[in-house]
């Protein structure tokens, strides 16, 4: 006979809105608008704004967006920089109860069209610089739904202009109410955010973000970062990506300083540093190279102790060392946008310190460790889910299971149900795993080159070929052999005034790698990269697969 027991520990000990609350980055803002009205909040050329006044316009956005008719579950979508409307749109959008869409600002007309359209977008906010963008996407739109354009005008971009027909961000805020009484999601499961991939065929993927797990991953990144209270950030990441890695809403519940930059300039960022008293960034392994890299004259007066996340391709010893001079702490870390960008980090230690610079840039490659808030990361066999030793050499694909996932990806149930098998997140990122628990990525599985029945790793050859003092950036893919089937063909971006020929490229390789995994062509040239500086390796496939494009 089955008995059923209730607890005892649930007897007459209700959940109610005395005992539980749920999670949203949306009470940081409230919380720091309260404990520090005063404190600076956005940096943006000649503006200063508080964290009260930040806190009020979120509000108004949020009352004016409810007064146009858009709410719960509605999709707002913003073609916006790193600048001040950016920052409270991660606010003011899911005040009114409504899905931040942030659109990347280098993408063409038809994929935003698409974007639009598959989001089902009541609302889209535009910076004047991406209005001829925007104005041949609104074009292009299948959907005949209503969509109300607010433009916003920026001082730091030139002379004000209305393009678009659109009502002006300033006086769409001044309609809605700066004490508007926004409420908690009914349920942190509810979507918060809208983050499109970057797909390489077909249509991008809609990858759907929720309360808590925005909320979560933010903390989190404060936790990685030991992230002091008044930290200065400067946004280097561009917000559109994985929502800036959730930083909007950490910066938010440190009361911290978001030092907003329109775009991507060495002397900008090293200016910014100096005036600002930055002491967080974050950049992909392009701009962390062009600091490296750039100019002694631009790093003078640069306070030492600036910290900053790399993500993206593993730092080579090179970076590191370059950092290392300017005296930046550099921590990497890892991740995808399903996981709200990084969910795990290259966690450094002491005795690390006492290694040379070749060993330390050998377990700081590593992808690492599970973010702290994040249930688990590890390295299984694709096919079966067991994970794979922990010797170094095994490969599996990395996977992650916890808060930090998405919901899913939008009106597509077969991608989702496919991400998700086994209860784990599929990342397609092939690696293995270090006794000490630590992930290194072998490669992406679409990425392994499998010569002569050989599998050879193009992140292994990568790492070799940035060893080398002329490279700047480079990416490894497979090239079509008659005899081979694949063989490896480098793209190489050199450092200006470089003249390194390919016979030295090659050299260079032969040193450090078996015959087999050495580049049988290598060409120099601009490495196509997107919006966020990851290089494109569909495109240099392309590239590779045309006799034509390789001379070797």
């Amino acid at each position: 006979m089955t008995r059923t027991v209730t607890s005892i520990y649930d007897q007459n000990l209700p959940r109610t809105e005395a005992n539980h609350a749920p999670l949203t980055p949306l009470s940081f803002i409230e919380r720091t608008a309260q404990v520090y009205p005063e404190r600076l909040a956005i940096v943006h050329g000649s503006l200063r704004q508080t964290w009260s006044q930040t806190y009020a316009r979120c509000r108004q956005l949020a009352s004016s967006l409810q007064r146009a008719g858009i709410g719960k579950n509605d999709t707002v979508a913003v073609m916006l920089p790193n600048t001040p409307p950016m920052v409270e749109a991660h606010f003011g959008v899911p005040m009114a109860g409504a899905v931040l869409n942030t659109l990347n600002t280098r993408l063409d007309p038809e994929t935003i069209a698409f974007m639009l359209d598959h989001g089902e977008a009541r609302a889209v906010i535009v910076d004047p610089e991406f209005s001829a963008v925007m104005a041949k996407a609104l074009a292009l739109r299948q959907s005949a739904a209503p969509l109300t354009v607010i433009e916003v005008q920026d001082a730091e971009y030139g002379p004000a202009a209305h393009n678009l027909g659109g009502v002006d961000y300033e006086s769409f805020l001044a309609q809605g109410d700066a004490q508007f009484a926004w409420q908690l999601p009914g349920d942190e499961w509810d979507a918060i955010a809208l983050n499109y991939t970057s797909g390489t065929t077909g249509n991008p993927k809609g990858v759907v973000y929720h309360h808590r797990g925005a909320a979560i991953n933010a903390i989190s990144n404060v936790l990685e970062w030991d992230m002091p209270k008044h930290s200065v950030y400067l946004w280097t990441l561009p917000m559109f990506h994985c929502n800036g890695w959730c930083f909007p809403w950490t910066v938010a519940a440190r009361a911290g300083v978001n030092v907003c930059l329109r775009r991507v300039d060495a002397k900008a960022i090293f200016d910014a540093i100096r005036q600002h008293g930055v002491t967080h960034y974050c950049g992909a392994p392009i701009v962390q190279g062009l600091l490296v890299n750039a100019p002694a004259a631009l790093k003078e007066g640069v306070p030492a102790g600036v910290k900053t996340m790399v993500a993206g391709a593993a730092p080579p010893a090179s970076m590191i060392e370059g950092m290392e001079k300017m005296g930046f702490d550099l921590t990497h870390v890892y991740g995808l946008t399903e996981v709200y960008g990084p969910a795990t980090v290259c966690d450094k230690h002491e005795a690390w310190e006492q290694l040379d610079i070749g060993e330390r840039a050998r377990l700081n490659a590593r992808q690492g460790v599970r973010y702290h808030l994040q249930r688990a990361a590890a390295v299984l066999d694709p096919d079966t889910l067991e994970p794979v030793p922990h010797d170094g050499e095994t490969m599996g694909e990395i996977m992650f299971r916890g808060n930090i996932a998405m919901k899913g990806y939008l009106k597509n149930p077969q991608a989702t149900e496919d991400a998700f098998r086994g209860g784990w997140f599929h990342t397609g990122d092939l690696a293995v795993q270090y006794p000490d628990g630590y992930i290194k990525i072998k490669d992406r599985s679409k990425d392994i080159i499998i010569s002569g029945g050989e599998n050879i790793s193009s992140i292994e050859v990568e790492d070799v070929l940035y060893r080398h003092p002329d490279v700047l950036a480079v990416a490894v893919v497979a090239k079509p052999d008659a005899k081979w089937g694949e063989t490896p063909c480098a793209f190489v971006e050199l450092k200006a005034g470089a003249h390194t020929t390919v016979e030295d490229i090659v050299a260079h390789c032969k040193q450090h790698l078996a015959g087999f995994k050495v580049p049988r062509a290598v060409v120099f040239g601009d490495l196509p990269k997107t919006s966020t500086g990851k290089i494109q390796k569909f495109e240099l496939r392309r590239q590779a697969g045309s006799a034509a494009a390789i001379n070797v």
